[in-house]
């Protein structure tokens, strides 16, 4: 498959899901509260969507059997929703892709529950500066090494673990489409972007600075292999020849 060129006209085809997405997490971030559980998270965003016209893409994708990934703490990404109270002191990362009419929005994001430790809290803020360094970074005539190097001047400056495995994609009709958008890279170096790409960001960093994980017997749940604790942000952006458009904010 090669790399997609929207017009306009699909470019907010897929902001419409975008929008559907954002007002979702809002409404999450509303009952992330210790006693919940990611599976009643995981049913209430189910409801959500289909009340707003939509559906979650990634059910079924693959087998994945959730309307949402839900990792928890040390887990970084593709966590399942399960029946665990969460407590406080958690983070807790949401990730979903929405479908409205055939287009498709993702987002994740990391919230705390309740206080978390403050070196979790500086995890946290520098996880979403590292998200819009990237952004910024992204726009017609830059590369893809352009912008993973801006997102790991950040981890390196603060000695974090970029989760190099995990990568951000195109995205519109599909789930994953090309190219992929690494989290770091070389300056000037990679696929050049062009205006009308849409893709998404989507630095996954941990606290401890190798950033090495492992998979789960699941084949999904992908873990910090030290144990210690991952943040993701994740915005569906629009590239144009000025800044770069946020289609999930």
């Amino acid at each position: 498959m090669r790399t997609q060129l929207r017009r306009k006209e699909e470019i907010g085809y897929i902001r419409e899901a975008g929008r559907i997405l954002a007002a979702c997490h809002r409404e999450i971030a509303k009952v992330m509260k210790p006693g919940i559980t990611t599976g009643e998270i995981d049913a209430r965003v189910e409801r959500f969507l289909e009340k707003n016209g939509a559906f979650p893409e990634q059910k079924g994708y693959k087998g994945f059997p959730y309307a949402t990934c839900a990792s928890v703490n040390e887990v970084v990404c593709h966590g399942f929703p399960d029946q665990r109270p969460l407590e406080s002191g958690d983070v807790v990362t949401i990730d979903m892709v929405v479908n409205k009419n055939g287009w498709l929005a993702d987002s994740g994001w990391t919230y705390a529950v309740d206080r978390v430790s403050t070196e979790v809290s500086r995890l946290m803020k520098h996880t979403h500066e590292a998200l819009f360094k990237g952004i910024e970074a992204a726009r017609h005539g830059a590369t893809l090494g352009d912008v993973g190097h801006a997102i790991e001047q950040v981890a390196e400056r603060e000695g974090y673990g970029i989760v190099k495995s995990l990568v951000g994609h195109g995205i519109g009709r599909a789930i994953h489409e090309p190219p992929d958008v690494p989290n770091y890279g070389v300056p000037g170096r990679g696929l050049k972007l062009r205006e009308g790409m849409v893709i998404t960001i989507e630095p996954v960093f941990t606290l401890g600075p190798s950033g090495a994980v492992f998979w789960g017997d699941d084949g999904w749940t992908i873990s910090s292999a030290d144990g210690s604790v991952g943040v993701q942000y994740e915005h569906t952006i629009a590239i144009t020849r000025g800044e770069a458009v946020i289609l999930t904010d």
